[in-house]
């Protein structure tokens, strides 16, 4: 069995034929989907799937790339839909600089809010890093000074050393199709260090789609296995033992902190 850790079905790519997906998903032993948002509006909108469906689960946040958007009262919405019995995680929150959408100290503004929150309710943070690495371990650096953390660092395509930083302050790391790629030998290496009870797995759907599927333009959850294939081999492992091991791991993250 699977988990998809991550994943964006609350989103147009997925209207026409949800159910067929999820589906899918189910046939090939995903059992549960985090539905990650990254607005409020798609927060709202993976609480009403998760609602609904009962392979979902959902996350509510606002990404570092959509900051500059939000109105007066968003995060305050974002505050109370997290108490919703079906949220088992925030955001996606974190930084990015690839894109330079947001204004930089806005986005460390809401992700330090994420972490806080995090840490005042119990449920797990989930960190999108793009292009600035060292700027994502200060700030979880001093949020480790406040208390535990509980978090996965999404999609990593981080360095060896940044991966056991974030190890080490008490986070999960989770791979999504990029692992998979020709050109990824050095995240295959990364992925290679991860401790056994910290590895995750995820599509980031629909975007990423893993080798041998790359070429199809929409990813979804039932993908999750080809990337579980890869970590497997690099990892040198059985497929069995990697998902049980990412699934046990996925549980223990994000559904015990909720029971």
């Amino acid at each position: 069995m699977y988990i998809d850790t991550h994943a964006h079905l609350d989103q147009e790519d997925f209207d026409a034929d949800r159910a067929d997906v999820l589906a899918r998903a189910r046939q090939a032993q995903v059992e549960a989907i985090i539905v990650v948002g990254s607005t409020l509006a798609a927060s709202r909108r993976a609480i009403e799937l998760a609602q609904d469906e009962s392979l979902l689960t959902a996350s509510v946040g606002i990404q570092p790339n959509y900051v500059h958007e939000a109105r007066p009262g968003d995060w305050e919405q974002i505050v109370h839909l997290a108490g919703d019995d079906s949220v088992v995680a925030l955001g996606e929150t974190g930084l990015d600089r690839y894109w330079d959408q947001a204004p930089f100290d806005l986005q460390q503004d809401y992700f330090d809010r994420h972490l806080r929150l995090s840490q005042q309710i119990g449920k797990p943070f989930i960190v999108h890093m793009r292009d600035c690495q060292e700027e994502i371990l200060a700030m979880l650096r001093e949020a480790r000074r406040r208390g535990p953390l509980r978090g996965v660092m999404h999609s990593f395509t981080g360095t060896v050393d940044g991966a056991a930083e974030c190890v080490e302050l008490g986070l999960s790391i989770s791979f999504a199709g990029m692992v998979t790629y020709q050109k990824s030998d050095a995240l295959r290496a990364c992925a290679k260090t991860v401790p056994d009870d910290r590895l995750l797995i995820e599509t980031d759907s629909p975007y990423l789609s893993p080798v041998p599927v790359r070429k199809i333009r929409r990813n979804e959850p039932a993908h999750v296995v080809h990337t579980a294939e890869c970590l497997a081999e690099v990892r040198g492992v059985s497929l069995g033992e990697l998902a049980a091991q990412t699934t046990a791991n996925a549980r223990q993250l994000f559904f015990d902190a909720v029971d």
